[in-house]
């Protein structure tokens, strides 16, 4: 991601603070065939299930 990049939630849509480092950490980054989706943790935190539920049966 270069500088002049905004990143914004793809079900909230909101912006990313690159200034606030600690929360900028704890942004999810889904991949899928339609290519890359940011997570704000707000909204992270209340789909945790269903990111979850991707996970691999190997992984649990």
């Amino acid at each position: 991601m270069s500088g002049g990049d905004r990143v914004a939630c793809s079900r909230c849509g909101a912006a990313k603070d690159q200034d606030d480092q600690t929360r900028a950490l704890s942004w999810v980054l889904d991949r899928d065939e339609r290519g890359p989706h940011w997570m704000c943790p707000s909204c992270a935190r209340t789909h945790v299930r269903d990111i979850e539920g991707k996970l691999p049966a190997e992984y649990w």
